[in-house]
């Protein structure tokens, strides 16, 4: 038997098919691998950039506040009728009524707003915040310069939130559409009538029925649900009756409560549904009618008509005439030339918004005249709570997270470097300090809500400290942050070679003066960053601040730790609460100035380690 060179057995264990099979399947797994890697990495990205994106795009209306430039007149009779001077200057002109000084400044640009629903209509654009910040302007003003008074002043005054978000955009879509041909107006009060050359509005019309049709739709849809609903209905009510008769003496009479109940929601449903094939009806016919003829309300697009400075709403409409109400009188009622005449479309019904066609005209009259601006949003940088979005700001809510967390930090910080010192260094290896240490690792892991009921059953029940005050906000996200600084502190001395401590006391240094000269300086940055994570992990938690109550309406800053305070979590999820849709850009808004906050902490932390750390 010849022998085989070991050279070649190894040359076709590693070549034959088998092997070049059980290669490519390794390659295969190893690709599979890599793929499902790279995979999950862009699916975690792709999640963060929608994540952001959502945020930055809410959060972007919030900074920026639309206000109207008013001329108020400071009046010796309204501001200080007894010519007081110093503190009697000051309680003067609180007492002013400037709620007045600013309608009279607004109606001092729409002359013709006469009746109440008018005037209220006027009054709603501008923020009910409106007259204490012209107070607050004009006191500051006049303390400063008594001479002021009996002078027109030009102030710049926050418009509310509906009206603010009209002008961004956010409320409404405008559709402008030059007139064709020459139009006349009846008149400048009231209701009016539309006359055109040729046919204007038969796109009006369109639209309309377009609308109507839509609305048919809907109306038959929510018919066909109700009808199913109506037919299961008289099904269950049929079982039950076949059932009845066969039923035992105790299950008879709940049979029949049974019975009556579904009764009652099956006349509720048939009630429904005979309303809704009543204006179902009633919709066809409109629909069917605004071939020729069409019918505008609150639940179909609004056009107005803009001549001669003035806006009419109209009411009804035909292909070249239409009717409707004056919201803006025109400055004359002579003929308009083509092209010097509008169809404006508003496109949101009246209906589904909180801002009315009479709001929207005065708003774009405004506009056209140069008195509206947009500018950086400073309520928001230097506001506090406040029930009107356009009002609430961040500030008072920072300060309250730095109150607390300087609480917190005072707190958990020496106490938790100290106790990852002992345990490490001076502890006894025992069956106490293990216990200590499973017990401080499973604190770390307890739901920051059980923090949250330590406090309140602790420092407000039986210390009786002040609620929503950042000194027992601090106390509780200490409680909770201690555990995570003692185990980062501890791991922190853990990394530092053995070596160094041996050396100083190989040169005679005490264990003490081992430990704190040597080992906690090489450290410490370990230990710093361990405490910043673990402020920005307590920086962001909401749950056990809501246990203790710390949810107070504070509008003005905290004066001390012992004063009512709240924190950006806890604004977030106050205002995330609100039913107005500026809440939802100013809570977006505050997410963004939260994560910043926390990316600046991260920040330091990473620049901490990197400036300190010594690699051995």
């Amino acid at each position: 038997m010849t022998d085989i060179p070991s050279s070649r057995i190894a040359t076709e264990l590693h070549t034959d098919a088998a092997a070049v099979k059980r290669l490519k399947a390794r390659y295969r797994r190893e690709f599979a691998f890599q793929a499902l890697g790279l995979g999950a990495l862009l699916l975690a990205a792709g999640f963060l950039v929608v994540f952001l994106a959502t945020i930055i795009v809410q959060a972007i209306p919030a900074f920026t506040q639309s206000y109207v430039k008013l001329d108020v007149v400071l009046r010796q009779d309204d501001l200080n009728p007894q010519n007081a001077s110093g503190e009697e200057l000051a309680r003067a002109i609180n007492a002013g009524n400037f709620d007045a000084l600013v309608a009279g400044a607004l109606r001092a640009h729409f002359p013709d707003v006469t009746e109440r629903a008018e005037r209220r209509a006027l009054n709603h654009i501008v923020s009910s915040g409106a007259a204490t910040i012209l107070r607050r302007q004009v006191l500051a003003d006049l303390l400063a310069d008594p001479t002021l008074i009996g002078t027109r002043q030009q102030v710049l005054l926050p418009l509310d939130d509906m009206a603010d978000l009209y002008l961004k955009g956010q409320i409404t879509a405008l559709q402008v559409v030059k007139g064709e041909g020459e139009l006349r107006l009846s008149g400048d009060r009231g209701l009016v009538q539309v006359a055109t050359a040729v046919a204007n509005f038969q796109a009006t019309l369109a639209a309309i029925k377009a609308e109507l049709i839509v609305a048919v739709d809907r109306l038959r849809r929510e018919l066909d649900g109700q009808e199913r609903v109506a037919a299961g209905l008289e099904q269950q009510l049929a079982r039950l009756d076949a059932g009845l008769a066969d039923a035992q003496a105790a299950a008879h009479a709940r049979l029949q409560g049974r019975i009556a109940e579904e009764g009652r929601q099956l006349a509720a449903t048939r009630a429904a549904i005979a309303g809704l094939r009543e204006r179902l009806a009633a919709l066809q016919a409109k629909a069917a009618a605004a071939e020729t003829r069409g019918t505008l309300d609150s639940g179909v697009s609004s056009f107005l008509v803009r001549a001669n400075g003035g806006l009419v709403k109209l009411g009804e409409v035909e292909r070249a005439s239409a009717s409707g109400q004056v919201l803006l009188p025109p400055r004359s009622l002579e003929t308009v030339p083509s092209g010097q005449w509008d169809i404006v479309r508003i496109v949101v019904p009246e209906a589904s918004r909180r801002i009315g066609d009479r709001e929207i005209a005065y708003l774009e009259a405004l506009k056209q005249r140069g008195l509206v601006e947009r500018r950086i949003a400073y309520e928001f940088f230097t506001g506090g709570a406040s029930r009107e979005p356009e009002l609430a700001g961040v500030w008072v809510a920072i300060v309250g997270s730095f109150l607390t967390l300087l609480v917190t930090l005072a707190l958990c910080f020496p106490v938790g470097v100290a106790a990852a010192i002992y345990l490490e260094e001076f502890a006894p290896r025992n069956r106490a300090t293990e216990i200590i240490e499973v017990n401080i690792n499973n604190l770390a892991a307890v739901p920051s809500i059980i923090y949250g009921l330590l406090g309140l059953a602790v420092f407000l029940n039986v210390f009786e400290m002040p609620r929503s005050a950042p000194v027992v906000g601090g106390l509780v996200l200490a409680l909770m942050t201690l555990p995570i600084i003692i185990i980062a502190a501890r791991a922190a001395i853990r990394a530092v070679p053995p070596s160094v401590k041996e050396a100083a006391l190989g040169v005679g240094a005490s264990h003490q003066q081992a430990v704190f000269h040597h080992v906690l300086p090489l450290a410490m940055p370990g230990i710093l960053t361990g405490t910043i994570l673990g402020m920005a992990h307590a920086l962001g938690e909401t749950a056990p601040l809501l246990m203790i109550g710390m949810v107070a309406f504070v509008v003005d800053l905290p004066g001390g730790f012992a004063d009512a305070a709240t924190l950006l979590p806890v604004q977030i999820f106050m205002w995330a609460d609100f039913p107005e849709q500026a809440f939802r850009h100013k809570t977006a808004a505050a997410i963004l100035v939260l994560l910043l906050f926390l990316i600046a902490m991260n920040a330091l932390a990473v620049f901490l380690r990197r400036t300190f750390e010594r690699r051995w």
